[in-house]
């Protein structure tokens, strides 16, 4: 057991502190978590007890702490009114989400042992941050009606704003409702911003609780949690139909992808700040195990969560004995004061969701992304205009689609550019960032970055024809090849034609700086003689030294071709006469 190992006396104290600050944040946001997922809030609670045990038990973070969360509140609202509609009896809804638990765990930890953390790697850091504006944007909006105590009938961001909008313009908001859901809100915003190391949820909850004694808010049309049920969190099988299962499957597989990404990239930067180390795989297993945990007692998919994480840092904690006594401090709640909360107004909750909410939003993260690149700027607001106006689910995989998307147009046009000697400056360098610099008549040194493969060997054919039909014409074209990773059959046979075009006019081609492992493919193609041998070189100044030998040219200035564009961040087609695509 993890939680035992190498375990140290003088931690006791500090995980025991931190603990029970932790159990003030788990138990109100467990229980807003579970109504943004669409269940009730005491499935929240189970969750949270049972994903912190498993998670301790078989995850390699000390700290991290897992438990429902803002993100996958919506996606399994989603799934579930997709498998069975919003009418469905609780007992239904809760069963299925047991079942979408324990798929979410299976897949995450099967992934872990077969060491395939890479999946994560899908969501790229625009589309995440776009995935997460958007989502932020959906919980926000689906509160307010909960926020000013009445609830609409829609699906999906437009359709709730607009219900939203209906309700109050037709005076369905409770004065009571909206006064201590704001001031709930007003709170906790002030409190995390001002004082970031008090327990502001708790106060904001405590203060709730105080508001419905004082103004007897239950009377005044504020509708409130009410009695919780009593005693240890039952035992129950996830249950689901044959027909349920793939719809049920294919929002685990969206679920796991989120929570995946969410998990590493939390794990590790935590781990870096308090010089840990962590193992994707055993963090995917150690999430796995808290899906599955709390799959048998009525719970619902989790996450890692940065927000409680920080808190139980900040606490003191030092290991995952932390996450057991919140544990623990929940099931002492439940079995021996299960009526602590029945007086916490709904809106209060909805504050808790929508605090949290405005947490996802990186409005930083998409400003910079304006700054510094653009291209990846329209991703990110790609994938937030995918979750807010398609839904959660299409958007994570519009979201993981632009990710896929932007790496195969790197690949497909990837940046390409001519070389030339900078006065001053060893080596050989791009003539957009030195427009003035030396060349060698009759030679072209040409830069490819990228593997050469089916995707882009059009691109590099005609880029390669066009080289060699610039004027005056050159003898020789050097590939600068230390990017070109691989060369796939694909490319290989482009290859053939182009090289016997090249020799017909009197054109060779000539390689440098080649990996020896694509070098050897180039062997197992037959390329090496229609290359010619003599054309491989292991650097470009022995290829320069090569062509100078051979023709006696020497170096002149000249500036940069006057069809050489500007830098900009888009990619284009390569077009005749040397231009090259534009991207970096």
């Amino acid at each position: 057991m993890r939680v035992v190992a190498g375990y140290r006396r003088r931690w006791l104290p500090k995980d025991l502190v931190a603990g029970l600050v932790l159990s003030s944040l788990l138990v109100p946001q467990g229980m807003a978590y579970a109504e943004l997922a669409g269940l009730p809030p005491i499935t929240g609670l189970y969750t949270t007890v049972f994903g912190l045990i498993g998670y301790a038990l078989f995850g390699s973070s000390r700290i991290l702490v897992v438990g429902p969360d803002s993100s996958l509140g919506p996606m399994i609202a989603a799934v579930l009114i997709t498998v069975v509609g919003t009418g469905a009896d609780v007992a239904t809804t809760m069963g299925l989400a047991s079942m979408l638990a324990l798929m979410v765990g299976v897949i995450m930890a099967v992934a872990g042992v077969a060491r395939l953390g890479f999946v994560a790697d899908l969501l790229s850091k625009p589309t995440q941050i776009g995935y997460m504006n958007g989502l932020a944007v959906t919980i926000f909006v689906s509160q307010l009606p909960k926020l000013c105590g009445f609830s609409v009938d829609g699906d999906g961001l437009l359709n709730e704003a607009a219900g939203f909008l209906r309700g109050l313009a037709s005076g369905d908001a409770v004065p009571a409702a909206c006064a201590v859901g704001l001031v709930t809100l007003a709170i906790i915003v002030v409190l995390q911003r001002w004082l970031p190391k008090v327990p502001a949820v708790l106060i904001a909850v405590v203060a709730a609780i105080a508001a419905t004694w004082v103004a007897d808010l239950g009377s005044r049309g504020v509708v409130l949690v009410g009695p919780l049920p009593a005693g240890f969190p039952p035992l129950s099988l996830p249950h689901a139909s044959w027909s349920q299962l793939v719809p049920l499957l294919a929002g685990a597989v969206g679920i796991t992808v989120v929570s995946l990404a969410d998990t590493i990239s939390t794990a590790s930067s935590f781990a870096a700040r308090t010089g840990q180390e962590i193992r994707p795989d055993q963090e995917m297993i150690g999430v796995g195990a808290a899906n599955v945990a709390a799959s048998f007692f009525q719970g619902f998919p989790v996450s890692t969560s940065g927000s409680r994480t920080a808190v139980a840092e900040q606490s003191g904690a030092r290991t995952q004995v932390t996450g057991i006594v919140g544990a623990a401090v929940i099931l002492a709640m439940l079995l021996l004061t299960p009526g602590l909360l029945r007086d916490l107004p709904q809106p209060a909750l909805g504050a808790v969701v929508i605090a949290a909410s405005m947490s996802l939003a990186d409005v930083r993260g998409t400003v910079r992304l304006w700054r510094r690149r653009r291209l990846e700027f329209l991703v990110s607001i790609t994938a937030f205009l995918g979750v807010a106006l398609l839904g959660v689910l299409p958007g994570i995989g519009v979201a993981v689609g632009m990710s896929v998307l932007n790496v195969f147009r790197r690949v497909w046009w990837p940046y390409q550019t001519e070389l030339r000697r900078a006065p001053g400056v060893p080596g050989y360098h791009d003539v957009r960032s030195y427009p003035v610099a030396d060349r060698l008549p009759g030679l072209m040194l040409f830069r490819f970055d990228a593997p050469l493969i089916f995707a882009n060997a059009r691109v590099f054919r005609d880029q390669i024809r066009g080289l060699a039909r610039a004027e005056p014409r050159p003898r020789w074209i050097v590939l600068a090849a230390e990017p070109v990773t691989d060369v796939d059959t694909t490319a290989a046979d482009m290859l053939t034609v182009l090289l016997a075009e090249l020799d017909a006019d009197g054109i060779v081609l000539v390689w440098a700086e080649l990996k020896d492992p694509v070098r050897r493919k180039i062997d197992r193609y037959g390329l090496t003689e229609a290359i010619g041998p003599a054309h491989f070189f292991a650097t470009l100044d022995e290829a320069v030294s090569a062509y100078r030998a051979q023709t006696g040219a020497e170096w002149v200035s000249s500036p940069g071709p006057a069809d050489v564009p500007p830098r900009p961040e888009a990619a284009e087609r390569p077009t005749a006469k040397g231009r090259f695509p534009r991207g970096g």
